[in-house]
């Protein structure tokens, strides 16, 4: 079964390929962003991809990486553009929220906004690091919870991330 995050990658590399000239589609400005894609400890790691799309005076520029360890998946990635700012209006500080079998929460961590979310029952979530106004790294997971996803998240450096995101 293909993951949705990567059927959504897919849609708009299809799209981006069919719609934009050789010129835009040679550009691959999304490179930038693959050195801070890194290893992590005791995962399998696939190669870094991502995609850039220029049209109509916006642009969107995506870099992700997935990564195995057993049954257990994640997805990092970095999102740009207006995708991004849409993602973004999620971290406004200081929101929390618990049930059952849910956990949100938003809170600054290491001085970025930071937005979680978790459900116990399938133990996955979604770590979201506002770096810019329109820029945003994302951790998705499954099979793990979510203060392992903390961690691996902290292993990123969201500062260099947002740096080359300006």
């Amino acid at each position: 079964m293909i993951d949705r995050r990567c059927a959504i990658y897919l849609a708009f590399a299809a799209l981006g390929a069919a719609a934009l000239p050789a010129a835009a589609r040679a550009q691959q400005s999304f490179q930038r962003f693959v050195p801070f894609l890194v290893e992590l400890p005791g995962w399998k790691a696939n190669k870094p991809d991502g995609m850039a799309m220029e049209m109509a005076g916006s642009s969107m520029v995506t870099a992700a990486r997935a990564y195995e360890r057993g049954a257990a998946k994640v997805n990092a990635s970095v999102l740009t553009g207006a995708p991004a700012q849409g993602a973004l209006a999620a971290t406004s500080s200081g929101f929390k929220m618990e049930t059952g079998d849910l956990r949100m929460s938003t809170a600054t961590v290491d001085g970025m906004q930071v937005s979680k979310t978790y459900t116990i029952s399938s133990k996955s979530g979604a770590i979201l690091v506002a770096l810019t106004g329109n820029a945003v790294f994302t951790l998705s997971y499954t099979g793990i919870d979510d203060e392992e996803a903390m961690g691996l998240a902290g292993k990123f450096d969201w500062k260099a991330i947002q740096a080359q995101a300006k």
